[in-house]
């Protein structure tokens, strides 16, 4: 099978990361990158062998060559790039969150079924071993009726920039759109979103903070005004719903874990365990998840394929897999944590028909 030939838009600190997955991985070749950085655009095309590179996007998805376009850039430039790479009759991968706004991320989803190409997001927690177990159990029924779900994202003080990591870019709206609920809320949220089985959101109801001290320097010379926290409460179809806990900065050790629940079982997620009531007791049970997925990779030869984002999408566009719907779930997580962001401005609840109301492009002019 010929290797899938992948243009890189962007080379920063994301890229890298991709960079280095796709160099473990069979059945792909990075035959062009695109970057503003002609400095560090020629030192990583010398560490990664790539042929071609340019600082004009459009130069990229327009070479043969390039089957399929990985997008690295900040939350606001993901939908001008993928809507051009897409007209171009290229594939997509793009990084989380979908983008900068709801109506610019389904944009992008509408432009992949109309130009009938794969559109894929970063989603990684729909990857890990706790999830494909977890969805195990949960489609087997031994959860039973779910009902409700936690997402959870914790970090001490782990806001970029300000606290000593990453650029300002990260933290300034201009470029990010949003704070935690985009940087981290987007992989609990899509996790959680996957497990219940996607279910329709009709109302939401959030609040966002940004309270915790930083370094006064830092907050002048970065211009953060994004939030650290993001709350909210989600009221999805048949009574289900979801409360989100989103923190890069909080004076807590720690706020639990994410977890669905069920009428005959839970789970939480990190560490994993399940808990239901056998026998009329009630039961605490822990699962050998290291040792189940080793298995399940030396009976299934296809279990590899969902062992990263890139793998998968990889192998989807290989025809070995049917792509999972990440596009479908980032644009759902898409309307939650806007959802969040609207309720948080209005100070009331709003129906999912009003995020759409609301939403306003944020698409970086290109």
């Amino acid at each position: 099978m010929e290797p899938i030939r992948v243009g890189f838009i962007g080379v920063g600190q994301i890229a890298k990361h991709h960079l280095n997955t796709y160099a473990n991985l069979p059945g792909v070749q990075v035959v062009a990158a695109c970057d503003i950085n002609e400095e560090e655009l020629a030192r990583v095309a010398q560490q990664h062998t790539i042929p071609f590179t340019t600082t004009d996007f459009r130069e990229l998805i327009a070479r043969d060559e390039v089957e399929a376009v990985d997008v690295c850039l900040h939350n606001n430039f993901h939908a001008p790039m993928t809507i051009a790479a897409l007209q171009a009759g290229k594939h997509v991968y793009c990084e989380k969150p979908m983008a900068g706004a709801y109506v610019d991320a389904k944009a992008m989803l509408d432009t992949a079924r109309e130009c009938g190409r794969n559109l894929s997001i970063q989603l990684a927690q729909l990857y890990s071993k706790e999830t494909k177990i977890a969805k195990r159990l949960i489609d087997e029924g031994q959860l039973g009726k779910l009902y409700h779900a936690r997402t959870v994202g914790h970090r001490r003080r782990g806001r970029p920039f300000v606290d000593g990591y990453g650029t300002a870019s990260f933290v300034q709206k201009r470029n990010s759109a949003g704070g935690a609920l985009y940087d981290m809320g987007v992989y609990h949220i899509s996790q959680i979103l996957y497990l219940l089985g996607r279910p329709p959101v009709e109302r939401i109801s959030g609040k966002t903070y940004q309270e915790t001290g930083m370094d006064a320097e830092r907050r002048e010379t970065s211009g953060y005004d994004v939030e650290e926290l993001g709350l909210g409460l989600v009221r999805c179809a048949d009574g289900v719903t979801i409360d989100v806990l989103e923190a890069w900065a909080i004076h807590l050790a720690g706020l639990g874990s994410s977890c669905v629940v069920g009428s005959k079982g839970g789970i939480q997620l990190s560490p994993f365990s399940f808990h239901t009531t056998h026998c009329d007791i009630e039961m605490n049970a822990t699962f050998e998840v290291d040792s189940t997925d080793w298995r399940w990779h030396q009976l299934d030869p296809l279990q590899a394929c969902y062992d990263s984002p890139q793998a998968h999408w990889l192998a989807a566009l290989q025809g070995k897999v049917e792509l999972l719907p990440t596009a479908e779930i980032a644009l759902q997580t898409m309307l939650i944590s806007e959802g969040i962001y609207l309720s948080n401005r209005l100070g009331r609840e709003v129906t999912a028909e009003e995020v759409l109301t609301h939403s306003v492009s944020t698409a970086a002019k290109v």
